[in-house]
């Protein structure tokens, strides 16, 4: 069956088209992306902003006109973090309802790092044995470690790059004592959690998420993604340290000049990089593997999964 997974983060609205069937891998068939932003669409209140809603029906339609011609028999719409925190969510939830049909169903920071951890699990298999995977979206970090299918431990944490640039990096390039503030408080947020995984054990294997894994892994030289799926791309901690700074002193503008950066992620590039400094740092992680399958393949497999059992 030809599936579609309709996912509304921080950043994009993304539909992944992919051809699966229970007990079989999923094939990517088509990925179709628009930039929306929601976070940095926010009111002084927390709200979405009436032309935020606006913009994001408009974006779901299009995407499900595009999942139509596609042959897609089923979307799995979801909403991740910047719709989840929004304060007028339920507003936005309705009139998505009303003027496209699609009723998003709003994962929690918790079902968004199960999933994830599942997705990985599947692609990593079990020989990889524990398992610590880390997540860094638009809105929020996810962090899960375990060595089933469901882990033992998954955290969410409000540590997403789009976030912390809107509300810590105002300048470009960013202010250093704003850069310095924002260090500090990404790693005293990370602090509290860190006894809850370090007292599970240390993991056999570490793993990473997300496009801002995926750039930065890019900045110290891992394979373009041209080169496929299934070459091995690793991210240092030694690397990401020698990059913090280099992007501090950055403007946007040029940071989307380097190698496997993407325009419209760039200005928040640096925020990525203090997170995922600062989580490999305090868990004690020295060198990441990028996983290319996160979120969207794990809502795929979840649905494949309730297909079989049926």
């Amino acid at each position: 069956m030809r599936l579609g997974v309709l996912d509304v983060g921080s950043n994009t609205v993304h539909l992944l088209v992919v051809d699966a069937h229970p007990g079989a891998r999923p094939l990517p068939a088509y990925s179709h992306k628009a930039e929306l932003r929601l976070a940095e669409l926010l009111d002084d209140g927390g709200a979405i902003s009436p032309d935020g809603i606006d913009r994001l029906a408009s974006t779901i339609k299009e995407a499900l006109e595009i999942a139509e011609d596609k042959g897609v028999e089923d979307v799995l719409p979801f909403a991740t973090s910047a719709v989840r925190e929004a304060s007028n969510h339920q507003h936005v939830l309705a009139r998505v309802t009303v003027d496209t049909g699609v009723e998003l169903q709003v994962l929690s920071g918790s079902e968004e790092a199960r999933l994830t951890f599942l997705a990985a699990r599947r692609w990593f298999g079990w020989s990889a044995g524990r398992l610590l995977v880390l997540d860094i979206g638009g809105g929020s970090l996810e962090i899960a470690y375990g060595i089933d299918e469901e882990p033992d431990a998954a955290v969410s944490l409000p540590l997403g790059a789009g976030r912390l640039t809107g509300s810590w990096l105002p300048g470009d390039p960013p202010d250093p004592a704003d850069v310095r503030s924002l260090r500090r408080h990404v790693r005293a947020e990370i602090a509290r959690i860190v006894g809850e995984f370090s007292r599970l054990g240390a993991p056999d294997h570490v793993v990473a998420t997300s496009k801002t894994f995926k750039q930065l892994a890019r900045l110290g030289g891992a394979a373009r993604s041209a080169e496929g799926l299934y070459v091995q791309r690793d991210l240092g901690r030694k690397s990401l340290e020698e990059w913090v700074p280099k992007l501090a002193a950055m403007p946007a503008q040029q940071r989307a000049e380097l190698p496997g950066v993407s325009e419209g992620r760039a200005r928040q590039l640096l925020a990525g990089a203090l997170v995922a400094e600062g989580a490999m740092d305090l868990f004690g992680v020295e060198t990441l593997e990028i996983c290319p399958w996160a979120l969207r393949e794990g809502v795929i497999l979840r649905r494949l999964d309730h297909l079989r059992s049926a």
